[in-house]
């Protein structure tokens, strides 16, 4: 049995620029008590706040360089960032870059996240499929004027995904996933021998459509690992959310252009400012170089259209890669207000792909794994989180046992199934449980 602070996804931790169990930070600010020095005075209508804004589909002139706008949702009971990462059409490391002081998998009820959905284009010839990899997005280009958007998952660190130009070689709904030789020599030293071929179905990891690149080996495809959009932790290929592929399959044409990018600093001319988009370098790139280069090209911006930049803020947008665009023109003030101009949202209810809560009806006759044990409820309920965002999923929930707590998974109808789930934590999360049989008593008071 492990115990715990809980440890971070395999899939996950690979990607260094992440903190995926961030301290708890609680911004209060200051309020009114009602009725102190005030007359009687009815309170203010309420402002209308709509559900949402345009997330993945844009028109775009030939002068746009920047798209989209910023907006804010107040966090439900049972959210986690990637839930409204998914829910907005965003990646984990995008929101969770833009959010920094709320943790990614317990955020307060009530708190107001901040959803990064404008962008600065990559600076590349707009036709057909450009990916930059820096801030993990897709843009797909068709017509003269029609943009869409959508969040990727790219190549771990050692794996990373291919630079350059490239074609759509063929379309595949349904792919069969013939397993590379170097991913079957990694699987079995883990004690997790895989077949030399994967049918389409649930355990597929190409999902169910796959555009096979020019570039051998190379792929665009979903994924049953949805949770790991956002994050570097594929061999090389890009990853889509299901619903997103979905549509990418059927716009993009056999031969359509790709081009793959690595652009962690973005610059745009807007029509009132120049504004600047910051995202952590990549380590196949030299940060310094990068900064340099970036650094010259708004000097040359500078003095081609004879204004004044304001450097201090320019410094803090870079130091601070928030990946949101932030003017930096000479009148804006040294500290950037990264949701300055955000579209304030009310919560949809229901958010798209937010996994379902856990059913215990029966508990008795049910099967369980014990994942962990913990005395800080706070670190079993975001183990637990972290559990229920996997792929496949394992339904898990934190539970009180005396004065401690249990992150317990299932409810399992078998030992099997037991099992194979305890392997996946095994395997995935370096976790060695314990299989809790259906004659064991088991308490299931929730930590919350």
């Amino acid at each position: 049995m492990t115990r715990i602070g809980p440890p971070v996804p395999a899939a996950l931790r690979a990607a260094p620029a992440l903190t995926l169990l961030l301290p708890l930070v609680l911004l209060q600010g200051c309020s009114l008590i009602p009725g102190f020095g005030m007359r009687d005075q009815p309170p203010p209508p309420p402002a209308y706040q709509p559900e949402s804004v345009e997330t993945h589909s844009f028109t775009v002139g030939p002068d746009d360089e920047i798209l989209g706008e910023l907006a804010t949702v107040p966090v439900d009971n049972g959210d986690t960032l990637s839930d409204l990462a998914r829910h907005y059409g965003l990646g984990y490391q995008q929101v969770v870059a833009a959010n920094p002081d709320i943790d990614p998998w317990t955020p307060p009820a009530g708190t107001k996240a901040l959803l990064p959905l404008r962008f600065i284009l990559p600076d590349a010839p707009r036709k057909g499929v450009v990916i930059n990899l820096a801030n993990m997005r897709l843009f797909h280009f068709t017509g003269n004027s029609s943009l869409t958007t959508y969040p990727v998952g790219i190549g771990r660190e050692g794996r990373a995904s291919p630079l350059g130009a490239m074609t759509v070689d063929r379309k595949m709904p349904n792919p069969t996933w013939y397993v590379p030789e170097s991913i079957r020599r990694d699987h079995a030293r883990k004690g997790d021998p895989l077949p030399a071929a994967v049918s389409p179905g649930p355990d597929n990891p190409l999902g169910a459509y796959a555009l096979y690149l020019s570039r051998p080996s190379y792929l665009i495809h979903g994924t049953n690992k949805p949770f790991s959009i956002g994050v570097r932790a594929s061999n090389g290929c890009i990853r889509l959310y299901p619903e997103d592929i979905r549509v990418l399959f059927r716009d993009v044409k056999e031969r359509s252009q790709v081009r793959i990018v690595n652009q962690p600093y973005l610059v745009a001319v807007g029509q009132s400012d120049i504004y600047l988009e910051a995202h952590e370098p990549h380590e196949e790139l030299s940060p310094k170089q990068a900064r340099a280069a970036v650094m010259a090209k708004l000097k040359k911006l500078e003095k081609k259209r004879g204004a004044t930049l304001n450097w201090a803020r320019i410094t803090r947008v870079l130091d601070e890669v928030r990946g949101i665009p932030v003017a930096v023109g000479h009148a804006a003030t040294a500290t950037p207000d990264y949701a300055a101009g955000a579209v304030a949202l009310q919560h949809p209810g229901r958010l798209n792909g937010q996994p379902e809560p856990v059913v215990t009806a029966n508990a008795g006759d049910s099967w369980y794994v014990r994942a962990a044990t913990t005395d800080d409820g706070t670190s079993a309920d975001k183990l637990a989180a972290v559990l229920n965002h996997m792929g496949p999923r394992i339904p898990a929930r934190a539970v009180a046992k005396g004065s401690r707590y249990e992150v317990l998974a299932g409810p399992y109808a078998d030992a099997k199934t037991a099992r194979q789930a305890n392997k996946q934590l095994r395997l995935d999360l370096e976790i060695d449980g314990q299989i809790v049989e259906p004659r064991q008593r088991l308490s299931l008071r929730a930590t919350h």
